[in-house]
């Protein structure tokens, strides 16, 4: 009986070692299998960055060129024909108005004056006999010593006369006006920028001119700036503007926007402003390049969102949002201004959105997504 009994009980341990195993086997198994399935599950699920739409400031600033021009600018010129008898200002001379910059010797008009002098003077004898005549002629024809045809003819060589005299002294108030122009004077207060002539050199008039001085006003400035046409709506009259100039590192200059030419250009597509700035010192010349910061007002609801946010579908623009459930939502949006790598976001968002980065063209509305990494708010596209 004992010695049965031993070959019964090594069985039975064979048996339940072999049963431990299989199921130690099977158990092993199942976890490796529920493994593999949770991990293919998991990355059957898309993994997406987001980022967080940025609110706009008050107040944006853009930088572009400006050229500094005077704001009078004038050349000057000649209006009576002669010889430069001399002149009394050189380049970068202050003038004000009405200083004499040059004096023309005349002598042709000089003489034309005198002779319509002296034809004022003939005019003159000849009405005074003209005015003899028909005086007498006034008292004859009350005794009837001369006929109604005389006096008559009397009276209008007497008006022909008077008219005479008006056409000469009207030709010598004419040349006496030419005449004043010898004098050459600063039509405003400025500098000479520009001086043509010399002394003894032959002064023409008319379409022979040659431009003899350049004057500038300095005190104030004016600067043209070609607005993009994106920012052509919010550069308005009255806004401020700084310039900085290579000249001067560490300073700014204010001006303001005064003006602009309301029209788009079609070449360059931007809007011609100008910016006026006071020169009072006459630090800043004319001609000079600047660059300009005009600080342009922006609407308290817009919204930027970096450029790989966007979804372009054939029904308009959309982005991917993601709700609490880490689930996809599409919503269309309408978008401004391009900045380049951001845009600007007008209706669709509200702010608080989480937004898919890059989002792949097989995402889809109500699909759960995994986020990995959270952008800053407007630098989603500097990664």
């Amino acid at each position: 009986m004992t010695m049965r009994k031993v070959p019964i009980m090594g069985g039975t341990v064979l048996l339940l070692a072999a049963l431990g195993t299989a199921l130690w086997g099977i158990s092993t198994r199942t976890k490796t299998l529920d493994a593999v399935t949770r991990e293919t599950r998991e990355m059957a699920v898309p993994s997406v960055s987001v980022t967080t739409p940025e609110r706009a400031a008050p107040q944006e600033e853009i930088i572009l060129p400006g050229t500094m021009q005077a704001l009078r600018d004038a050349p000057v010129y000649a209006r009576v024909n002669g010889y430069l008898k001399r002149w009394t200002v050189d380049i970068g001379t202050r003038v004000r108005t009405g200083q004499l910059l040059a004096e023309i010797d005349t002598p042709e008009l000089d003489q034309q004056l005198m002779q319509a002098r002296a034809d004022l003077g003939t005019a003159d004898a000849n009405a005074k006999l003209a005015r003899t005549t028909a005086d007498r002629y006034r008292d004859l024809i009350k005794s009837d010593s001369v006929s109604q045809q005389d006096l008559d003819n009397a009276n209008g060589n007497l008006d022909a006369k008077q008219a005479a005299v008006e056409s000469a002294r009207a030709n010598v108030r004419r040349l006496e006006q030419l005449q004043a122009f010898r004098k050459i004077e600063a039509p405003f207060d400025g500098v000479i920028t520009a001086r043509n002539t010399e002394v003894g050199a032959l002064i023409d008039s008319g379409s022979n001119a040659r431009e003899l001085f350049h004057i500038s006003a300095m005190d104030r400035l004016r600067v043209f700036v070609n607005v993009p046409e994106v920012y052509s709506r919010a550069a308005t009259p009255g806004l401020k503007a700084d310039l900085t100039l290579k000249e001067f590192p560490d300073r700014r200059f204010t001006g303001t926007l005064v003006r602009h030419a309301n029209s788009i250009d079609v070449a360059s597509r931007t809007l011609l402003t100008e910016i006026d700035v006071d020169n009072p010192k006459g630090e800043l010349l004319a001609g000079s390049y600047a660059e300009v910061h005009i600080h342009l007002p922006t609407p308290a609801s817009t919204l930027k969102l970096p450029v790989d946010s966007l979804i372009f579908k054939a029904d308009g623009l959309q982005v991917a949002l993601i709700d609490s459930a880490n689930r996809i939502a599409l919503v269309p949006v309408t978008t401004g201004r391009d900045f380049g790598d951001s845009v600007e976001v007008v209706s669709g968002l509200t702010g608080n959105e989480r937004v898919v980065l890059n989002p792949p063209d097989s995402l889809t509305a109500g699909q759960v997504v995994r986020v990995v990494a959270t952008e800053p708010a407007g630098r989603g596209s500097q990664r």
